[in-house]
């Protein structure tokens, strides 16, 4: 039916009709290969350009340092990335996280993270993170993220290093940890750390169910206006969620960098009061629990798993 009734029109008309297609066809295509090179791909001009576009924002951040955050929800899923800059040497941040077990090790900071194995796979080496979702849940109520770990470039003026699970709970997949480093002179760098995964309808409709009852006081840090009172307004919603999980996880990789000018056996205790007092500067949004209650459960999960300090 479809071909008779196009082959019925004037030739020309065909014609014009066939290039509109292509023409669609290859900007849908362009569509798809952009977004995969924006979260996919990276190299040391483009961390350049962003540092320079971000001066500003860096320059006079809300988030009491030289940071910036930004969040994106997508019918597919939602990202957040954190650029900063830090008082660690590219070579200092290089030889912190060469390794899977660094890795496991600075992750393990992060409130939810109760567990992280490392294993040699045919991929490369392989995280296994243990996540509950409260973080008072025993470690056998945990999900396990099984993250591919691969060091995508190594030079002497970049450094990227990608995560990737394939699956997730509750209809989430295809996560994406993203660690991009640029030195700043001998003594800084500039980092780009992102976060993204994807979801289908039912884990979207379960987030949303949570943020609009047990979680509606939750928000993150974007300001998207101002309060009667002239307080500001910041974003609640799916993205509030991305940007807190975003800011945690970055503020694992700020502390670890941190514990590193410490004896070895004293690195993991200052990696935990550090993440603590980081997260604490932002208690509409981070604040969970006490100081002593963030230690008790970390250092429970050491004793348990005779966790080592790098």
């Amino acid at each position: 039916m479809i071909s008779r009734s196009a082959s019925s029109l004037p030739r020309a008309l065909r014609v014009g009709l066939a290039l509109c297609l292509a023409a669609c066809v290859a900007c849908v295509a362009c569509s798809v290969a952009a977004q995969t090179a924006a979260l996919d791909a990276g190299s040391a001009p483009a961390l350049r350009e962003q540092h320079q576009k971000l001066a500003g924002q860096l320059a006079a951040s809300p988030l009491k340092r030289p940071m910036h955050l930004e969040s994106t929800e997508t019918d597919g899923g939602l990202q957040g990335d954190v650029y900063a800059v830090v008082d660690h040497p590219l070579d200092e941040v290089r030889t912190a996280l060469a390794n899977g077990g660094q890795w496991c090790e600075m992750l393990l900071l992060h409130i939810n993270n109760r567990r992280c194995r490392v294993s040699k796979q045919g991929q490369g080496e392989v995280l296994t993170l243990s996540v509950v979702q409260r973080y008072d849940k025993p470690v056998e109520q945990a999900f396990e993220l099984p993250f591919v770990h691969r060091i995508t470039s190594n030079g002497n003026d970049y450094l990227s290093v990608r995560l990737s699970a394939e699956s997730g709970p509750l209809g989430t997949s295809n996560y994406r940890v993203t660690l991009e480093a640029m030195p700043l002179g001998e003594r800084q760098s500039f980092l780009h750390f992102g976060y993204a995964y994807d979801h289908n309808m039912m884990a979207r409709l379960a987030t949303k169910a949570y943020l609009a009852t047990f979680g509606s006081h939750k928000m993150g840090f974007t300001v998207v206006g101002n309060k009667p009172n002239g307080d500001p307004e910041y974003i609640r919603g799916v993205r509030g969620l991305m940007e807190r999980n975003a800011m945690r996880y970055f503020l694992t990789l700020d502390a670890y960098l941190d514990g590193l000018d410490a004896p070895p056996q004293e690195r993991g205790d200052k990696r935990l009061h550090r993440w603590f007092e980081e997260a604490e500067r932002y208690p509409k949004q981070l604040h969970e629990v006490e100081l002593a209650t963030y230690l008790e459960h970390k250092r429970a999960d050491r004793k348990r798993d005779g966790a080592k300090s790098n």
